[in-house]
């Protein structure tokens, strides 16, 4: 359930970000507004197709007051989202081939389907927020409308990272059975945007007010160029070229944590570990350091590098080697991100991130050089460094990280305010396109 709740929370925050990143796209790459000299921000409120009952925009662009919905506060304008009815096919029928491909049975009623645990469930959640009943979504800052016509966004619920991974690696079935139920990632992506491509809002801006999820870093690999005008929620851009994905229209959504979260306080003295790291050890591209990294840090006192795949046994020596530790390696997987930082971050395990270029989620709200420490691959290849930089760093330095942690670990976990629990309606509802924070304070953040 904390999983669940962690992920709501942050794929519901992306929804409101969404409004911001398509406030960019339609005043910077709309053919109606690429010939405009004129101030980008003064003209933002114009050139949004936005509908709001009383205008959300002043002439200087910014919201204006709504002093019955936040007395006292500036009205985060409310986002209206049309959700597709896609063919089952795209939907459940991922889920069913899923369970299928591991000795499931197909079924008639789609409720009675469990969408499976991976790091990449954001569709998931946001699927099942905007198929909530209106009497579950008051308070919501997101519109569920009926009519297109009066959509902001049109979300597209394919579950595209469940369906690259729902073949496994050894199948179930075989033989007939195998061939009856086999099932074609590259088919079902081809046919969803052929779907897409008939549908008149579509074809009305070329899909740039649809919203799809991407957030394994190979979903849609076939068809990303059809659907490259979309906002896309990605984890990063390592496998997308400049001209498919940019921080200009898209947003990085975090990876779902998979260990246990640390309940405890902040404190050095059960962390007897200086530096821990469990993974796979080769991976490809830019996750070729985890390798190097492993020949330097293997053998250095207080270090703890294992190689592990995915398995329940792995996340329980994970959750104990983090929780035990007083920074985690976080190196590149086969793309620059990887879900270990989250773990990380959940664990009050202070992050080291060995990386070039990253993109992370929430930068506009959490400063990561609080909760972090990022080493260039240059520095962190040197024998001795990383060792030598970690042990020079006072434990009054380590708290200070962990505290950090634990007062920006919000967006990626359950949490609660003094007063009143904190509801992903209570996230967005914070205003993250200016920064006006409810009263319930977390350290440097109010949310």
């Amino acid at each position: 359930m904390a999983r669940k709740t962690s992920l709501l929370k942050q794929t519901l925050a992306t929804i409101l970000i969404i409004l911001v990143v398509y406030a960019l796209l339609n005043t910077f790459l709309s053919p109606t507004n690429s010939s405009s000299s004129s101030s980008s921000l003064s003209k933002l409120g114009t050139t949004l197709p936005f509908r709001y009952p009383n205008s959300a925009f002043t002439e200087g662009g910014f919201p204006r007051e709504n002093s019955d919905d936040f007395p006292g506060k500036s009205a985060p304008p409310r986002l209206r989202v049309y959700l597709y009815e896609l063919p089952r096919r795209f939907t459940h029928g991922v889920i069913e081939h899923h369970s299928i491909a591991r000795g499931g049975q197909p079924v008639d009623d789609v409720s009675v389907l469990k969408y499976p645990g991976h790091q990449h469930m954001a569709e998931w959640y946001l699927f099942t927020d905007l198929i909530r009943p209106d009497s579950e979504r008051v308070g919501s800052p997101v519109i569920k409308v009926v009519d297109p016509d009066e959509a902001d966004v049109f979300y597209v619920p394919f579950f595209s990272s469940l369906s690259l991974i729902v073949n496994p690696v050894r199948a179930a079935a075989s033989g007939q059975e195998q061939a009856r139920v086999m099932y074609s990632d590259e088919e079902n992506q081809e046919a969803l945007v052929d779907w897409l491509e008939k549908q008149e809002y579509w074809k009305r801006n070329n899909g740039r007010d649809h919203v799809i999820v991407a957030q394994d870093p190979n979903a849609l690999y076939r068809v990303i160029d059809r659907v490259k005008n979309s906002v896309l929620l990605v984890s990063d851009f390592g496998r997308l070229r400049s001209d498919q994905a940019s921080l200009v229209k898209d947003l990085i959504v975090p990876y779902s944590h998979r260990i246990n979260t640390y309940t405890g306080d902040v404190g050095v003295e059960n962390r007897k570990t200086l530096l821990f790291f469990m993974g796979a050890r080769y991976r490809k591209e830019g996750g070729k350091i985890r390798d190097l990294l492993f020949q330097i840090l293997e053998n250095e006192e207080g270090v703890i590098v294992r190689h592990g795949t995915q398995s329940r046994e792995n996340r329980r020596a994970a959750s104990q080697g983090m929780h035990t530790s007083k920074f985690c390696l976080n190196p590149a997987g086969d793309t620059p991100s990887a879900c270990r930082l989250f773990d990380s971050i959940v664990s009050l395990c202070v992050p080291v991130i060995v990386s070039d270029s990253i993109e992370l989620p929430f930068e506009d709200v959490i400063d990561y050089r609080k909760i972090a420490i990022f080493v260039d691959t240059t520095s962190a290849l040197k024998p001795g460094f990383l060792v030598s930089m970690l042990r020079a760093l006072t434990t009054e330095r380590i708290l200070e990280y962990q505290t950090e942690l634990k007062e920006n670990k919000w967006p990626f976990e359950e949490a609660k305010c003094p007063s009143r629990e904190l509801k992903p309606e209570n996230i967005i509802e914070v205003g993250l396109i200016r920064g006006n924070l409810p009263t319930c304070a977390y350290g440097g953040l109010r949310l």
